[in-house]
């Protein structure tokens, strides 16, 4: 008997587990919402207070009435300010002017790239009029890690209880998948549809989520620098969850257009990159989202419920 039928705790899994979780967290419920800001006209006197009255290293500058940030000034630039006997500047003499900012709709995965790209040690965070709505240091990634971490091992604790009535619908996996490992394309979409197969799931629905899948699969292999494919199924609905290391999209409008396609000569002499997948992914799904951003990633997510009646025939077909 398997430890899935058991109800047995697995390690690997319960990490795979969580990772899909925190991949799946926006950033806006991970931040800190209460900011300390300064002006330009704020001295480095003022800001160097701030920081020791709030035990921080950095403060966003903003536009006075408008939440815009224009720069950042931290304990760095105070400590040359000090140096220079210059503490009376202005902070938008001393500030970091090319600010990296996350928006708070997006994925963390995008803010654990961000975090390996760029040497900064907190990040702004703006709403989609690019006012500021937040700070995101990496406290507040481990925080939300040990607190998904606790309710995933309560949520194991239960089903170890209640082994003997544990639903065989709950399951999440996730697939490391590497750039260019055709090899190992498609290799995690054929176990999902073998899955589903055992748990008896009406043929149609398997149909769309290994086309989901194997899509999403082959997306992540031929067109980003790799990543992770997500599965996650409850009684109600199947998540399919693709979360990519970049090089994120510039238009998203055109990469959902049928037909439109940015894959190499080689990657297209291998039969991929016809520039179907993800209109197929949306088209198929019940709920779609794709979120993405040049240079750090993108994230998509397509939801096919097991219960809903799309009014598709063969979905009781066997397969």
């Amino acid at each position: 008997m398997s430890s899935e039928s058991r109800g047995e705790v697995n390690p690997l899994e319960t990490s795979l587990r969580l990772q899909e979780l925190v991949y799946g967290l926006e950033i806006r419920k991970v931040m800190t919402s209460e900011v300390i800001t300064v002006s330009r006209q704020t001295s480095m006197r003022e800001a160097q207070a701030l920081m020791k009255q709030n035990a921080i290293t950095g403060l966003p500058v903003t536009v006075a009435g408008s939440q815009k940030v224009v720069g950042m000034v931290s304990m760095n630039d105070v400590m040359n300010a000090l140096e220079k006997g210059k503490m009376d500047d202005t902070v938008f003499l001393w500030m970091t002017r090319e600010v990296q900012v996350l928006h708070d709709e997006m994925p963390l995965s995008f803010a654990i790239a961000a975090f390996n790209k760029y040497p900064f040690r907190r990040f702004p965070v703006v709403d989609k009029d690019n006012r500021l709505n937040g700070m995101l240091t990496f406290r507040n990634i481990n925080l939300a890690l040990i607190r998904e971490l606790s309710q995933q091992l309560n949520k194991m604790e239960h089903l170890i209880e209640d082994s003997e009535e544990a639903d065989i619908f709950d399951l999440v996996k996730v697939y490391s998948l590497q750039q260019h490992d055709f090899e190992n394309g498609g290799k995690a979409s054929t176990e999902i549809k073998k899955f589903l197969k055992r748990r008896k799931v009406p043929s149609g629905v398997i149909r769309r989520v290994a086309v989901a899948c194997y899509e999403l699969e082959i997306n992540l292999v031929a067109h980003s620098l790799g990543g992770m494919l997500g599965f996650d199924i409850n009684p109600e609905r199947i998540r399919i969850s693709a979360n990519d290391l970049g090089p994120g999209i510039e238009s998203l409008e055109l990469a959902m257009t049928e037909g439109f396609s940015t894959a190499s000569e080689w990657v297209r002499s291998m039969g991929f990159g016809a520039g179907m997948g993800l209109p197929n992914v949306k088209k198929i799904s019940d709920e779609f989202e794709i979120h993405s951003e040049p240079g750090l990633g993108t994230m998509i997510l397509s939801i096919i419920y097991l219960k809903k009646e799309r009014g598709k025939e063969g979905d009781n077909d066997d397969n």
